[in-house]
């Protein structure tokens, strides 16, 4: 497989894609929790997504990366896992997909943020701060917003940015812990090992396993696993190994437009000025939350948040 240097017309093509499946992956969690109990559903995606991943390191000759040396980082990246998908299925079933999308796609933000305070040379400084604070003035103006545009949930606003910080909590493990010394697949598994018994004993908590089932749910279910959780996280991976980790991180300001948009078009979620202004916000925000000031440091920065964007795949 040839690196590029760049990005070029087939990878614009296919990073929009995988933008477009991320967005159109946050209808289908809102419709699957019609038929499964959020929390259940995200424990049985897991459950499935695991299955798949450790078949797949299998096949490939894939150590399963399990030993005592990183148990502690393991263990932390599964935790953050749970709290990132528990808060994000309860989000998208709260709240609107429009609205959950903007509060969870401030995952940069809180990266950066924590960044700032953990790892040495990685201050918010120049344009990088001020797209932390543009951003920000947009999750202030979504949650300020509480009119008629749909299922304007507070609780479920809230959980969207809960999920965000679990992500960013993913991602600074992987920054600032002995997680970084094992592949993508070996970091995904421990998520997923971790996960299962934890999102599975919460699931009593939460009311019903099973709502009004119908096959288009255990579709949701099928689709979640393969394509997103699984599927999903190996295309990544395959990008990120083509093209410049920046370069790629830089078209996740797309997922949430494209989840805004979807949500309108397919569930019929109003669109209202206050919802475009804040998500114009946001994507702004991440934009410039994105820029490096020069390739060898946009590069080590950017991969983290690849690899956790992986990880969620499984997730959004």
């Amino acid at each position: 497989m040839e690196r590029q240097d760049s990005i070029d017309l087939r990878g614009v093509a296919m990073l929009v894609a995988f933008s477009l499946l991320l967005g159109f992956n946050q209808v289908v969690i809102k419709v699957t929790n019609g038929g499964l109990q959020p929390v259940f559903f995200a424990g049985l995606r897991s459950v499935l997504s695991c299955i798949l991943l450790l078949a797949w390191m299998r096949w490939r000759g894939i150590p399963l990366g399990l030993s005592r040396h990183v148990l502690g980082a393991g263990i932390a990246l599964g935790v953050f896992f749970t709290i990132e998908f528990v808060a994000l299925f309860l989000a998208l079933d709260m709240t609107t997909v429009s609205r959950a999308s903007i509060m969870f796609y401030t995952m940069p933000l809180w990266t950066a943020l924590g960044a700032h305070f953990l790892i040495p040379g990685e201050r918010l400084t120049g344009l990088r701060l001020v797209g932390f604070l543009v951003a920000l003035a947009g999750v202030a103006w979504a949650m300020a917003d509480r009119g008629t545009q749909g299922q304007a949930s507070l609780a479920g606003d809230l959980l969207g940015l809960v999920g965000a910080l679990g992500w960013a909590g993913i991602a600074l493990s992987l920054r600032a812990s002995r997680a970084a010394e094992l592949q993508p697949e070996q970091q995904l598994l421990w998520q997923l090992l971790v996960s299962v018994p934890l999102i599975l004993g919460l699931t009593p908590f939460f009311g019903p396993l099973i709502r009004d089932l119908a096959p288009i749910h255990l579709a949701g279910l099928g689709f979640q696993a393969l394509f997103i959780s699984f599927a999903g996280f190996l295309f990544w991976f395959f990008l990120l190994k083509r093209y410049p980790a920046s370069g790629v991180a830089s078209f996740g300001f797309l997922t949430p437009v494209f989840a805004v948009g979807m949500g309108w078009a397919l569930l019929g979620e109003p669109l209202g000025p206050h919802i475009v202004a804040a998500l114009a916000l946001v994507a702004v925000g991440l934009v410039l939350i994105n820029r490096r000031p020069g390739p060898g440091r946009g590069a080590g920065r950017a991969v983290p948040r690849a690899v956790a964007e992986g990880q969620r795949t499984a997730q959004s």
